[in-house]
């Protein structure tokens, strides 16, 4: 007898999943209770991510809303984007800022939350990454790309670089950048930078100190530069130190036209390999137009104020791209040294 009944109750069962939760009705995207479900929703999916990014909620774009009993079933489509908190961090997306280079269209996303007075629970949810490659600008995916050298992107490499020629070399005194001339980055299992750069040597002596600081200025009475090609394999997201192959010869830079030093101030220091950056994404999703930028424009933001449950709602936060900028390049050839005007300068 009992097993007849559990036998009919697993029938049931397999009839109420068949035809999922209930049509619901359309509920406010603004609602306290929709924001809390989508909140819950991300927080499921980033716990699956194991490398890139963690995704941010943007806008939400439709809520629904089923009973049965003391349960609630929340249907939701929202769009999201990548924060700047690394994947498997412990700090959750709420207190993440959006990745400044991540791509320009946000993420789709859809979920159902189960949620009761005493808890919440994300039945499923999921985001289209896919389309987060596409080969417009990237016409060779995985070569080679050469980055502006004063982007943020190769603070670290650059410092892995110059800590790994100090703690090699036989100089007595640590070395410091002067100039980059040439940066690029590959994607990998990870990123690959190839640096090209001189080094000065600083006041600084190896007996009296570790790793450079803002006291480590260039020594100008006794100048020494050195020149260095330097590899630099790395991925934030492993949690391991940057994986540096570094080749350095006497003398500066060989003279090249149109190479260009780094502002005052940008000075790279050991320290900085301890902080976690940001890095690009991998290729842009689309052309970008010249016209006027609407990254923080919802197609139906103008709609949202005649919908009557405010769909979408206002955007989590605003999304401010970083965009390239091309470089300023300094053509004014050097004045001769035995000319009237060099001598002019010099009195």
């Amino acid at each position: 007898m009992r097993s007849g009944v559990g036998l009919c109750i697993l029938v049931l069962l397999g009839l109420v999943l068949a035809q999922g939760a209930p049509t619901g009705v359309h509920i406010f995207c603004d609602d306290p209770s929709v924001e809390k479900a989508a909140t819950d929703a991300l927080n499921t999916f980033n716990e699956r991510l194991s490398t890139s990014y963690k995704l941010a909620l943007f806008q939400i774009l439709t809520a629904t809303k089923s009973e049965i009993g003391s349960e609630s079933f929340y249907q939701l489509q929202f769009s999201s984007r990548r924060s700047d908190c690394l994947a498997g961090s412990p700090k959750p997306w709420t207190e993440c800022n959006y990745h400044p280079y991540g791509q320009k269209l946000p993420l789709s996303c859809n979920a159902t939350v189960l949620m009761t007075e005493t808890e919440i629970d994300t039945k499923q949810v999921h985001c289209v990454l896919g389309d987060y490659i596409v080969p417009q600008r990237a016409s060779c995916l995985g070569c080679p790309m050469e980055i502006d050298k004063n982007s943020e992107d190769i603070k670290v490499p650059l410092s892995a670089s110059i800590s790994k020629y100090n703690s090699i070399s036989n100089s007595t005194h640590l070395f410091n950048l002067n100039n980059i001339r040439r940066a690029t980055r590959q994607v990998v299992a990870g990123f690959r930078f190839k640096l090209r750069f001189d080094m000065r040597k600083t006041v600084c002596a190896k007996a009296e100190h570790n790793e450079l600081s803002d006291l480590c200025v260039h020594d100008d009475e006794k100048m020494e530069m050195i020149n260095c090609n330097s590899t630099v394999d790395e991925a934030p997201w492993r949690h391991v130190a940057p994986q540096v192959n570094i080749v350095c010869e006497e003398g500066p830079l060989p003279p090249q036209p149109f190479s260009r030093r780094l502002p005052p101030g940008w000075t790279p220091f050991r320290d900085a390999m301890k902080e976690v950056t940001v890095t690009t994404s991998v290729a842009p999703v689309k052309e970008e137009s010249s016209e006027e930028d609407t990254t923080n424009a919802s197609p139906t933001a103008e709609a949202a104020h005649d919908n009557p449950f405010h769909c979408p709602a206002k955007p989590w936060k605003d999304f401010h791209p970083v965009r390239p900028v091309a470089p300023t390049l300094d053509v004014t050839p050097p004045t001769p040294p035995n000319s009237p005007l060099h001598n002019q300068d010099q009195a």
